[in-house]
C-alpha cells in the first residue's frame, strides 16, 4: 500500500486535513509532527487510537528519519503543512522561522528526490504555503494572484516566499512534482489560540479584554479550514505540477468586523445582554510592519480545477463559536504553560 506523508499534521490546518483524509485517501496516513508549541496531539489523538492514521514524531529538520521514513513506506505523497506560522513570534523571533521554514523544506524537498530518483509517476509533493508572500495591497489594489511578484512584510511571510522558491527550484531543476497552494487567513475547529479569531472567541467567552490591534482597519481574505482542505484535495488530485494555486475564501472581512462579528455570536450563545461582550473591545499598539490588507483571486482554482468556497463569515463564525464554547477543556490544555507567557509578554504590555 502506498503511504502519504503529512508533516505538520497535528497543527490546525494539518489536523483538519488529516481529518479529512483519513474519509477520502486509500492509502496509509504518516502523520510527521514536532509538537511545539502550536502541535497538539489531542488534534489527531481518536485518529491515532482507532489506528486510521500512524503519527510519529519528529522534525522535519532531521534528514535521518525522513530518508527512514521514505526507505520504509511507499511513500507517493508528501503534503507539507509544518512551518512556524506566527507573524508576531517571528518578529521577536525569526531564527526558528528560518530554520523551519527555509531550511526544513529544504531536508525534505531532498529526502523525496533521493528516495523517488526521477521515478516521479503517481507522485505528488504539496507544498502548502500562505498569500503573505505578496506582501500587502491598497484599498483599491486586485487581490493576490499566481502572477504576482513576491514583497514579503516580515520574518515570518519571508521564510515561506524563500521555502516557495526553493519548492520551484526543486521542481525546475530536478523535475520533484511540486505544487504550490497560497492561501488566505484561515479560521475554524483545532486553530491555537493566539490567531486572532481563537483568540477573540475564548476572551470573550470568559468576558476578558478583547484586543484589537491598531485601529482594526486590517482587511483579511477569510477562508474556512474546510474549505482550504478541500481545495487541497482538488489541487492534489486535478492540480498540474510545476503551478501554483491561490486559495481564497472570497470573504474580505476587517478584523475589527470579525471581532464584531464574535462578539455578536458570544453574546447570543451565552445568552447575554446584545452587545455586551464588544465592551471588552481594546486597541493595542499596532504590530511592527503590520499588512493593512490582503485579498485573494482565486479565478485559476475556479476556472481550471472547478472549485469554489462553501462557507461565509455569516454562516460559519456562530458554527465556530460554538465550537469552541464546546471544546473548553482542549482550549484550557493547549494555553496552559508556554503559552500564558507569551501572552502576558505579548498583549500586557503593548
Amino acid at each position: 500500500m502506498n503511504a502519504w506523508l503529512i508533516t505538520g499534521g497535528a497543527g490546525f490546518i494539518g489536523s483538519n486535513f488529516v481529518r479529512l483524509a483519513s474519509s477520502r485517501v486509500d492509502a496509509k496516513l504518516i502523520v510527521l509532527d514536532a509538537l511545539t508549541y502550536a502541535g497538539n496531539l489531542s488534534n489527531i489523538n481518536d485518529l491515532i487510537e482507532s489506528k486510521q492514521i500512524t503519527f510519529i514524531k519528529g522534525n522535519i529538520l532531521d534528514s535521518t528519519l525522513l530518508n527512514q521514513l521514505f526507505s520504509e513506506h511507499k511513500i507517493s505523497h508528501v503534503v507539507h503543512f509544518a512551518a512556524e506560522s506566527h507573524v508576531d513570534r517571528s518578529i521577536t523571533g525569526p531564527a526558528a522561522f528560518i530554520e523551519t521554514n527555509v531550511t526544513g523544506t529544504y531536508t525534505l524537498l531532498k529526502a523525496a528526490q533521493d528516495a523517488w530518483q526521477n521515478q516521479y509517476d503517481h507522485k505528488r509533493f504539496l507544498h502548502v504555503s500562505t498569500d503573505e508572500v505578496y506582501g500587502d495591497l491598497g484599498p483599491d489594489d486586485p487581490p493576490f494572484n499566481e502572477r504576482m511578484a513576491y514583497q514579503p512584510s516580515s520574518p515570518y511571510s519571508a521564510s515561506k516566499a524563500a521555502s516557495d522558491h526553493l519548492a520551484m527550484a526543486w521542481h525546475r531543476t530536478y523535475g520533484l512534482p511540486v505544487i504550490i497552494s497560497n492561501c488566505s487567513n484561515n479560521y475554524g475547529p483545532w486553530q491555537f489560540p493566539e490567531k486572532l479569531i481563537p483568540l477573540i472567541i475564548l476572551n470573550a467567552l470568559e468576558g476578558r479584554e478583547l484586543p484589537v490591534y491598531g485601529d482594526g482597519m486590517q482587511i483579511r481574505d477569510w477562508l474556512h479550514v474546510e474549505d482550504h482542505c478541500d481545495a487541497l484535495f482538488t489541487i492534489l488530485e486535478r492540480g498540474q505540477d510545476g503551478e501554483i494555486y491561490c486559495i481564497g475564501g472570497n470573504n474580505e472581512r476587517t478584523n475589527l468586523d470579525i471581532v464584531m462579528r464574535i462578539c455578536n455570536a458570544v453574546d447570543q450563545a451565552l445568552y447575554r445582554t446584545a452587545g455586551a461582550s464588544r465592551k471588552l473591545i481594546s486597541h493595542v499598539t499596532d504590530r511592527l510592519g503590520h499588512d493593512r490588507r490582503y485579498a485573494i483571486d482565486a479565478g485559476k482554482l475556479r476556472q481550471e480545477l472547478h472549485w469554489s468556497p462553501s462557507y461565509t463569515v455569516e454562516n460559519a463564525l456562530p458554527e465556530v463559536v460554538n465550537w469552541y464554547l464546546q471544546h473548553r477543556d482542549w482550549a484550557d490544555d493547549v494555553r496552559s504553560g508556554e503559552y500564558q507567557a507569551y501572552y502576558e509578554r505579548h498583549y500586557n504590555q503593548r
